[in-house]
């Protein structure tokens, strides 16, 4: 019960304060009629719930499955058997990512079926790419490097209707059900293969972001994609029945995309434990229990995101935009993007092995301030473009160049866990309050959506990499300083010693 208290008090101190902001924002510039308010308040409780519940359950078995699964393959010292089963487990996990299938339905001219399988076999060979590197001991900027340069290659042979959508499905594949397996998947290759799990174990998040990416872009070279007619439903209630009715029917459309999100990795695991025999009773017992949990937890969490908080975000959006030139948008969404990148339950996830991993030389407190001062600027980047018309591409080419720039000064560790951190950062709640707040501000001001709202899980996956970067940097420089201080330090009482020190041959005082 403690447990589940502490959770709690964890979740609450995440949400609450985005709940603050609207509530501020609703009292002064964005009017909300009481239904869409009530709305937001069960959302907001669902959230807190549903975040301590996941989190909790992501603990119990996710973790842990993902971290035996990765010693144990590593152990064999089969890499054919790696690359397989890395394979296997990228797709798997993949396929089902509702995050994906958002992103799969607002693209035409290619089936949805065909988009899912391509963004998923690209997730399975990075991730076969991740784990060779980390076998191999490849520096991660040379492949950050060659990767993003072919992306950028790649963009010369696609309409450029296709760039948001071939960077941001980067971003929706690394979701709350990938994450924390794939995390602690590279954790266990890591130390088994004896490479030390406090660099090496980061990247796998990174390196199966920009997959997508690369695969998505192919695709497109050889189809005629372009985005589709997108629309945000605002649920209108008029009364605490009808706010339950909602949220009921909410559920029940969540409960089977997570059941189907969660089904391949039980399978999977079922198979795994058949064949290599890693868990002894209780811990089979304790990972199931803890399956459970994922799945009630993300289920709630889901329903008050989608119901409670996506007509709020566009109601923010359409309101703040038509005020004067809608300037007061960019500062309002920086403010919300420092706060709500708290609420991503994949953040706590990352957070969480950063400290483990590290054995708290890097705390989890300096990733998170780094990510809320990444998505701040993300989001206010987002709204920019929105409000000039400004092209992805003159925002993407030179952050990515910094990014990558930045990887060969900073030391290794932080390189993969900021890259990490772009993918994990852009999670559920950019999909329910920031991409609909977008869309709203796009909608009012008459731009288009597809080229113009769309693109903010980009610019979300990116910022973050420079800010945690720039922590890493800033961590070098501090623990040189106090390095130079100890070093001055032991030489001043050396050469204070020696005003006392007995001459050759006597002996010290009168």
């Amino acid at each position: 019960m403690g447990v589940i208290l502490h959770k709690l008090r964890e979740s609450a101190r995440s949400i609450l304060p985005i709940c603050a902001i609207v509530a501020l924002l609703a009292a002064t510039f964005v009017p909300m009629d009481p239904g869409t308010f009530l709305m937001f308040a069960v959302g907001t409780a669902l959230l807190i719930i549903g975040m301590a519940v996941f989190t909790l359950g992501a603990e119990m078995s996710m973790q842990q499955l993902g971290t035996k699964i990765g010693t144990t393959l590593a152990g064999t010292g089969k890499v054919w058997l790696i690359a397989f089963a890395s394979f296997l487990i990228g797709v798997v996990v993949t396929v089902a990512e509702p995050d994906l299938q958002i992103l799969a339905g607002q693209v035409s001219g290619v089936e949805n079926l065909t988009l899912i399988l391509t963004v998923s076999l690209g997730v399975g060979l990075f991730l076969v790419i991740a784990l060779m590197r980390t076998l191999l001991g490849i520096p991660l900027s040379v492949l950050l490097t060659v990767f993003y340069a072919a992306a950028f290659i790649l963009c010369l042979f696609v309409p450029d209707t296709l760039y948001c959508i071939a960077f941001d499905s980067g971003g929706v594949t690394t979701g709350p059900m990938t994450v924390p397996f794939l995390m602690a998947l590279g954790a266990g290759v890591s130390s088994s293969a004896g490479k030390g799990a406090r660099d090496d174990s980061f990247s796998i998040v990174s390196l199966c972001s920009v997959g997508p990416i690369i695969a998505v872009l192919i695709l497109g070279a050889f189809t005629e994609m372009s985005g589709g007619e997108y629309t945000v439903a605002v649920t209108a209630v008029e009364s605490t029945r009808e706010s339950v009715l909602a949220y009921g029917r909410g559920l029940f459309e969540h409960v089977p995309d997570v059941g189907a999100a969660l089904i391949p990795i039980f399978v999977f695991a079922v198979l795994f434990q058949i064949i290599f025999r890693p868990f002894g009773k209780d811990a089979l017992i304790r990972i199931v229990i803890g399956m459970f949990y994922v799945f009630a937890g993300l289920v709630l969490f889901l329903t008050g995101a989608d119901i409670g908080f996506l007509p709020v975000g566009y109601t923010v959006g359409s309101y703040l935009a038509g005020l004067g030139s809608g300037a007061i948008l960019v500062p309002v969404a920086m403010v919300l993007g420092f706060f709500i990148v708290k609420a991503e339950p994949a953040v706590y996830v990352l957070n969480r092995q950063v400290e483990v991993l590290t054995a708290g030389s890097v705390s989890g407190k300096t990733v998170g301030r780094g990510l809320s001062f990444g998505v701040a600027a993300a989001l206010g980047l987002s709204v920019l473009r929105v409000l000039t018309g400004l092209p992805i591409m003159y925002i993407l080419i030179p952050g990515y160049a910094l990014a990558i720039l930045l990887t060969f000064f900073v030391p290794r560790m932080f390189v993969g866990i900021a890259f990490d951190s772009g993918g994990v950062a852009s999670g559920t709640m950019m999909s329910a309050f920031v991409l609909p707040m977008t869309i709203g501000a796009c909608t009012t001001l008459g731009g288009d959506v597809m080229t113009e709202a769309f693109g903010c899980v980009a610019f979300v996956a990116l910022t973050p990499i420079i800010s945690i970067q720039i922590c890493g940097l800033l961590n070098r420089f501090k623990q040189k300083h106090t390095k130079d201080r100890f070093v001055s330090a032991e030489e001043t009482f050396l050469d204070y010693s020696a005003d006392f020190a007995p001459a050759e041959g006597g002996s010290n005082g009168k």
